[in-house]
Parts: structure tokens; sequence; C-alpha cells
């Protein structure tokens, strides 16, 4: 446990200095554990350290660590590719969906939703740099999406996750030119507040261009080991 809370205490620190160097408070930015892979025991002596936001890509794999940690208050996020099939478990299982980029998976999000459930907070991932390999809706889709998606129950829609390529700094800066351009055409102006960017390779960068939730999982828990 003990070299959890120290990575977690690195992680923070190197937020704190960041913000600290972009003139910025470090409550402004959050800390999304990326645990992928990882098992439910790292998790569970991860939220031991007093994380509590936790982020996957692989959905199976999500709802077997959901279950089993169920006695934990985790904020579930999701940031893999939305699959059309998968939304179900997506909307009933999670807090947060962060790779939405068509409207039709927002609306089958919105619509199984429960009603009893509080909205589900998404975010529309954009290709901001037109990168061939990842998902995302392009840069000029976006002030449409932002207007239909916005006006959908059962979901509310925070902000915009991007993923550039390795040092691509000024892709950063782009989206949050694009994240600022188009809250005017939200239908909740104050539900947009998440510029979801920034992993361990590029955190500060992000920070500096205006992250507010940075997806940190090597530098948290380690290399992944895919074979399982």
């Amino acid at each position: 446990m003990n070299s959890l809370k120290e990575s977690r205490n690195q992680v923070l620190g190197q937020i704190e200095a960041a913000c600290q160097q972009a003139g910025r408070q470090a409550e402004t930015v959050q800390l999304l554990a990326v645990s992928k892979t990882h098992p439910s025991e790292a998790l569970r002596e991860m939220y031991a350290t007093g994380q509590r936001e936790f982020g996957e890509n692989y959905l199976q794999e999500a709802l077997e660590k959901i279950e089993t940690l169920a006695d934990l208050e985790i904020e579930w996020h999701f940031i893999g590719h939305v699959q059309r099939n998968k939304t179900k478990h997506l909307a009933e299982k999670f807090a947060w969906v962060h790779g939405v980029d068509r409207l039709i998976i927002a609306e089958r999000l919105s619509s199984q939703r429960l009603a009893t459930q509080p909205p589900l907070n998404i975010c529309l991932q954009v290709n901001i740099d037109g990168q061939d390999s990842k998902d995302g809706c392009q840069p000029e889709e976006v002030a449409e999406l932002v207007q239909k998606l916005s006006q959908l129950p059962h979901l509310r829609l925070r902000g915009i996750m991007v993923i550039p390529a390795p040092h691509n700094t000024a892709a950063l800066w782009d989206a949050k030119t694009l994240f600022n351009q188009v809250k005017t055409l939200h239908a909740h102006p104050e539900d947009w507040d998440t510029l979801s960017m920034g992993m361990s390779a590029d955190l500060e960068a992000a920070i500096a261009a205006g992250s507010t939730m940075v997806r940190i999982g090597t530098a948290l828990f380690g290399a992944r080991d895919y074979s399982k």
C-alpha cells in the first residue's frame, strides 16, 4: 500500500506544481486514476489512499471490478470507445462516460439511464489533431453535437475529452479554445466545466493549457500487464 500512496502523493505533487506554474489552484484539476488491466486489489489499495475516481477502458473488466468493489464508494468513469451494443451497461453502471462521439450513442445512453439514477455525466471525445488511429468526432462537428446532446434528458454534458499525439502541445491549446468557443451553445452552460486531457507523459502541458481532469495510469499503478 505504501508504494501506491507514494505514487499518488507524487502525482498530486506534480499537479500542484503544474498548477502553481500556470497560476491556477490545484483543486481546479481532478485526478482520475486509470486502472485498466490492474486487479481489483490494487484499486482497493489505491482507494485506501484517498482516491475515489477510477477510469476503465474495457467494459467486461470494468463490470467485474464494479461488482467486486461494490462495498466502496467509487466514482466509475468509462474512458474507452463506446460501442452501440454496450451502452446499456454504461448507462446503468457508470457515473461518467468520456468516449461519446456520436449523437446516436448519446441518445442510447440517455434512454437507458434509469430514471432513479442521477444524470449520467458525459464528455464528447474529440479527435483534436486528426489522428487516423484515434476515435472521436471532428472539431468542426462539436458545436452541433453540443447543441443536441445538451438537450437530452438523463445526461449532463460536462465537456470534452482529447488524446492528442505525443508532444503535440498545440493540440492541447486547440482543445481549450474549442472548449471555450462552444460553451454558449450548451442548453445548460453551467454544466460545461470539464476539459479532460493530460496523461502521465503530458500532465504539465495539459494543465498549462487548461485541463480540469488528468487521466493518470502508469504513474500511479506502474506499467500495465496486458498478458492477462
